[in-house]
């Protein structure tokens, strides 16, 4: 069960910067602003099951893929260790929150709130390509380390779980969360996720870089 707890832990580190539904709480406000709250919330609670589902799927299926098409578990960790790196590194960098509701703000209609609660909303303003990406490594990352399979699902279904839960909250109560955080609380939240995604990228991609060398020189293992 510590390793189980362990697992969630680093699941939520891992994929809470990225969705990051705090970033994007101020967007969804700004997208449902003419809606009433219970309308607001009950889009929230669908926002958040669609994204529980989108990452359960692509831990769950994102492995038997890559073995479909050959790929190994370690090769799998490295590029996905740097691809982690690289999202952690360009959040701690940037100067100011990416407008994720740009490109989207015009296409969510009070007539048809939850036809857009999958797109927009979840895919790809809260659950985007980075995201996707991440849950695969991780998926990968775990099926390799843990010796029995219902832990590693057992996480999987707690983290992303909390992972929902946190957009729920944050989407669903974006207009009190705005007002008791500000931009500048939101923005060292962002930071020190940043980091800690950054360092969990080095982690998943040393432990594909290790096995591979492992392989090559088995003696030195």
């Amino acid at each position: 069960m510590v390793e189980t707890a362990k697992n969630v832990l680093l699941i939520v580190s891992a994929l809470f910067p990225i969705v990051n539904p705090l970033g994007g709480s101020p967007v969804f406000l700004a997208l449902t602003q003419g809606y009433p709250t219970p309308a607001r919330r009950a889009l929230a609670r669908q926002v958040a099951v669609n994204s529980f589902i989108l990452l359960i799927a692509s831990f769950m299926v994102g492995t038997h893929i890559l073995n479909f098409f050959g790929i190994s578990i370690p090769v799998v960790q490295v590029g996905g260790g740097l691809v982690v790196i690289s999202n952690g590194w360009a959040m701690l960098m940037q100067k100011q929150e990416p407008d994720r509701g740009h490109d989207v703000q015009k296409t969510v209609d009070l007539q048809d709130i939850f036809r857009n609660a999958f797109y927009p909303l979840t895919l790809p303003l809260t659950v985007g390509p980075g995201s996707i990406s991440v849950a695969i490594t991780l998926g990968a990352n775990f099926s390799h380390h843990l010796g029995a399979n219902l832990l590693a699902i057992l996480a999987t279904v707690i983290g992303a779980a909390l992972v929902a839960v946190s957009i729920y909250v944050c989407y669903g109560f974006a207009d009190r969360l705005a007002a008791v955080i500000g931009e500048s609380g939101m923005s060292i939240v962002l930071r020190l996720s940043s980091f800690l995604l950054l360092c969990i990228g080095v982690q998943i991609m040393w432990n594909g870089a290790s096995t591979l060398v492992h392989s090559l020189f088995p003696i030195a293992h």
